[in-house]
């Protein structure tokens, strides 16, 4: 057993910031990064934010001698942005879309038009089954008031949840991407408690780049300094998480972040930073136990946090459909009463005042896209509270389940 040849697979995440006509010098950047992939070689790389396909076909283009397969997921009206290169021949794919994921009217924010969602390959390599997760979670845009954790936390679930369902046939999992959460937000620690993943900075036995792992620096002359006015230092949002399976285990040997220029260029890769980590899988030694993740009774307290977010965004959204389905009645009054003044001017005593017929017709078409838009926000706001009462429910029984594992102990 301990003859085995050790496998190690050096992995490339990176949120590219490639927003068509919106982000700067995409195109540079875009043959930056397909660059540096080839001159390092990697195993896999997991790309986000690669919202035109037309710059997914250049890297694939670019990259097909070092990378022979690779996947573009679709999704939503622009685009998940996700994509892998690979090394290995990929064996299957899958994609799934996050149940809420902000809203359609925040065209200032986009994240509902991207479809947010986590996309799955799987991987054969020496005869191990690599399950390779890539996702981007809804951006935080201020910690403040942030109106979207509730929908964060949801998407951070049914992520840990998607992982959970579908490795159970994998020997090891990997995960990578903008998660937007800083490493002890609630988010995190459910995905890396429920889902008994590792971090790689963490775990990591050597550490190489930003300090504290950061992928948001101030130094970035691609980033909000406003944003980052808090953290001098910068932020950690982007990560590569992983556990072992069945007879394996994996040690995470380097943690690498980049920070600042391209080599021999005035400017960065993106506005974040890439995350790069060499990973090691072994089998494990006879007598040693599966990977069974035990469970620790914090998880009760990290899922019940998680469980207030959610409420907090359920009765937020209960008001927003409230507000809806208020404005929906009263336009449909008002339809109803310009209606009986329309009929009684034309049966009525009236008849020698003249009719306002445009001031009546503007009147009408308002009434008309009032309850038009209200109805299609009412229907919004009802999924939207559907998702967070079937999301709570999810973690109450979960949460039911994991006391009931502490309490046999």
């Amino acid at each position: 057993m301990d003859k085995d040849p050790q496998l190690q697979l050096r992995v490339f995440d990176l949120n590219c910031w490639a927003i068509r006509y919106l982000s700067k010098v995409r195109q540079q950047r875009i043959e930056l990064i397909g660059n540096v992939l080839n001159q390092e070689g990697y195993d896999l790389a997991l790309l986000q934010e690669v919202w035109s396909e037309r710059d997914y076909w250049e890297l694939k283009k670019k990259l097909c001698a070092r990378y022979p397969s690779s996947h573009y997921f679709k999704s939503g009206v622009i685009g998940s942005g996700l994509c892998i290169f690979s090394r290995y021949q990929i064996l299957d794919t899958f994609l799934y879309q996050y149940s809420v994921n902000g809203y359609p009217y925040m065209f200032q924010h986009g994240d509902w038009f991207g479809g947010k969602s986590v996309g799955l390959v799987v991987l054969k390599i020496q005869e191990i089954v690599f399950n390779i997760y890539v996702t981007h979670l809804h951006a935080e845009y201020c910690r403040e008031k942030d109106a979207y954790l509730p929908h964060r936390v949801v998407q951070a679930w049914e992520l840990a949840q998607f992982i959970q369902h579908t490795s159970k046939g994998a020997d090891v999992v990997l995960l990578g991407g903008d998660l937007n959460m800083h490493p002890e937000d609630v988010g995190i620690r459910l995905l890396r408690g429920w889902a008994g993943l590792r971090d790689s900075f963490i775990a990591a036995e050597k550490v190489e780049g930003g300090e504290d792992g950061s992928t948001l620096l101030p130094t970035n002359c691609f980033t909000s300094k406003k944003e980052l006015r808090c953290y001098p230092q910068g932020i950690r949002i982007d990560y590569i998480l992983y556990k072992g399976l069945s007879h394996y285990e994996v040690k995470c040997n380097r943690h690498e972040t980049t920070t600042g220029t391209a080599p021999n260029k005035d400017i960065p890769y993106s506005d974040h930073e890439a995350v790069i980590a060499t990973l090691s899988v072994n089998k494990r030694a006879l007598g040693k136990g599966l990977n069974h993740p035990r469970v620790e009774p914090v998880l009760v307290d990290v899922l019940n946090e998680a469980r207030m977010e959610v409420r907090v965004g359920l009765h937020a959204a209960e008001r927003q459909q409230y507000s809806c389905g208020r404005m929906a009645v009263l336009a449909v009054l008002l339809l109803l009463m310009q209606a009986t003044m329309g009929l009684s001017s034309m049966f009525g005593d009236a008849l020698l005042q003249p009719f306002p017929k445009f001031s009546f017709s503007l009147l009408s078409l308002l009434g008309v896209l009032v309850l038009l838009i209200s109805a299609v926000l009412y229907l919004f706001h009802t999924i939207e509270v559907k998702v967070l009462q079937g999301t709570e429910e999810q973690m109450r029984v979960g949460l039911q389940t994991l006391q009931d594992k502490l309490s046999s102990r």
